[in-house]
């Protein structure tokens, strides 16, 4: 498989979200406006990455019966990383995210990345690997944050392009309204996919 298809991946025929259904809780916590998805999206891709990296370095020096727990210690120190500097550069964005940055830790699709594939392949498929997943994370959290807000607030990144005066369809900024978007959107991607 050349590594053109290993990056393409995260995005079409394995996308975290719409395909594989995993992460679902930041997917539907978050994803209120299209930056606060596209935010989480890309912490998760920061955090996928580097631990991808790192366990494909050291993977033959991790012991079988202590793998998970320090997959675990790598995964969170690249969490603390982006936790500190998030906080630091982007307050408001880190403020908006909260308890869902710390979260990234126990998402099962970087420990799942890490567990399946960058402890059984080299640095740079790992390096691929976890860039396409975690980008493909981030367009599904970005497109559902886009729906959700345009549907919700008549806006996209904060740009009111519907009445400034009028209301959207308040259910799409609520929790309820995470589902609904993000069941429509699977449906017309499994479509797309198929036809």
């Amino acid at each position: 498989m050349n590594q053109w298809t290993n990056f393409t991946k995260g995005f079409i025929k394995e996308n975290p979200v719409f395909v594989l259904l995993l992460g679902m809780c930041p997917t539907l916590g978050v994803t209120t406006s299209a930056i606060n998805g596209i935010g989480m999206g890309l912490a998760t891709t920061f955090v996928l990455v580097m631990s991808n990296v790192i366990i494909s370095l050291i993977k033959n020096f991790i012991p079988s019966s202590v793998r998970i727990p320090s997959f675990i210690v790598i995964i969170a120190t690249f969490v603390t990383i982006v936790d500190l500097s998030m906080k630091a550069y982007i307050p408001d964005l880190h403020a908006q995210l909260g308890l869902f940055i710390p979260l990234i830790v126990v998402n099962c699709i970087v420990l799942g990345r890490a567990e399946a594939f960058a402890s059984k392949n080299n640095v740079v498929s790992s390096l691929i690997d976890g860039l396409s997943m975690g980008l493909g994370f981030a367009f599904a959290l970005g497109l559902l944050g886009a729906v959700r807000e345009i549907l919700g607030a008549g806006s996209v990144f904060d740009f009111k392009f519907i009445n400034p005066e009028a209301d959207g369809i308040l259910v799409f900024v609520l929790a309820p309204g995470a589902f609904i978007a993000l069941g429509y959107l699977i449906a017309l991607i499994n479509s797309l996919r198929k036809s």
